[in-house]
């Protein structure tokens, strides 16, 4: 697969600053204030690495109960989920009890092709998708999972 400039300029900042560099560059792309990878844990959701756009030194947040996540709907479907507004998400029949209302994420695989986490963006505002960041996301996540793996 030919590179994008968007894989390129990500693959610079892993490079040059790691994967909360990573995350950083990302997230200027999103209206999301978070951007984070997260990792299935039975049971729990393991905060990997974090960038906050308001505070930007932050590296790591918190964990939750993967029943109150996005992200495990991510994990059970096995695709990209993007919801700007849970409050008006008529997709589907039941939603995670969770102060996010807007999450945009991609699911990582390691490298036996089984689910790892997620890579994604997330507000506890509404945010209204410019264009959709999923794209971008799914061809991140490997690249991402390659640098967390080597580390």
């Amino acid at each position: 697969m030919t590179p994008t400039p968007e894989t390129v300029e990500l693959e610079n900042a892993l490079k040059h600053g790691g994967v909360h560099a990573a995350l950083r560059w990302l997230n200027a792309r999103t209206p999301h204030r978070y951007t984070g990878i997260y990792r299935f844990d039975g049971a729990m959701l393991r905060n990997v690495h974090l960038f906050d756009r308001f505070e930007p030194d932050v590296q790591v947040g918190s964990d939750a109960p993967m029943a109150a996540t996005f992200c495990a709907m991510v994990g059970r479907s096995g695709g990209a989920l993007e919801i700007a507004d849970a409050a008006r998400e008529t997709r589907f029949p039941v939603l995670p009890v969770t102060p996010v209302i807007s999450y945009c994420g991609a699911l990582i695989r390691d490298e036996h092709g089984e689910p790892y986490g997620t890579l994604c963006h997330y507000d506890t505002l509404p945010c209204e998708q410019r264009t959709s960041d999923i794209p971008l996301l799914e061809a991140a996540t490997p690249l991402i999972y390659a640098r967390i793996r080597s580390r």
